[in-house]
């Protein structure tokens, strides 16, 4: 499993009725896409859940990083991303973790996305251990009622956690979130092909 994320950031202004528009238009085009396990079109908007930005910002979990990369670089769907808004910066993570939750089968409605940095340890099993746990906690929030799917990944290049989750109604008010999202839309055509669990 790959993490992929690009955030486009909007003006203050920004009629996000324009973003709606566009998911409610062309989110479908990724429903069966080969090698995706999910696609969540999430947006921030300005004052909304403590945002203090307009942002389209869609996730997803890849199954298959070949069918990624003909996404991004040939010609498989990006392009009208770049065409419309210019080329973002692509933040992308390899797979630690996932789980599917409870309300795996509802439409998730809202997601929340933990960015934590990997402290610098001497002890080299000091990062293994902190992984361990945090695969865990993923696992125990996982149960939790409302949740659609977990996943926790690893940015080498900065040495930081993420951990996403999909949420069936509202991210509840004490999750540990740095970003709160709105879903507009969730293509998940090969969702059950994710790994379960710790991927290793």
């Amino acid at each position: 499993m790959h993490a992929q994320q690009y955030e486009i950031t909007l003006p203050a202004d920004y009629d996000m009725r324009v973003i709606r528009k566009r998911v409610a238009d062309f989110g479908h085009t990724l429903d069966d896409r080969a090698g995706l396990g999910l696609k969540a079109y999430v947006i921030r908007e300005r004052g909304v859940n403590g945002s203090p930005v307009n942002q389209y910002a869609p996730f997803y979990l890849w199954n298959d990083t070949g069918a990624m990369s003909a996404f991004l670089v040939g010609g498989g769907g990006f392009q009208g991303i770049i065409r419309d808004f210019g080329r973002p910066v692509v933040q992308h993570w390899a797979g630690v973790a996932t789980e599917a939750g409870p309300a795996r089968g509802a439409a998730p409605k809202a997601a929340s996305r933990r960015l934590t940095p990997m402290p610098v340890d001497v002890d080299p099993m000091g990062l293994t251990e902190l992984v361990r746990r945090e695969t865990d906690e993923l696992r125990a929030l996982a149960r939790r009622d409302g949740v659609h799917t977990a996943a926790l990944a690893v940015d080498p290049r900065h040495w930081q956690l993420m951990r996403f989750v999909l949420w069936e109604h509202a991210v509840p008010e004490a999750e540990d979130a740095t970003e709160r999202y709105e879903v507009l839309h969730l293509s998940a055509p090969h969702l059950s092909e994710l790994p379960e669990g710790r991927h290793w």
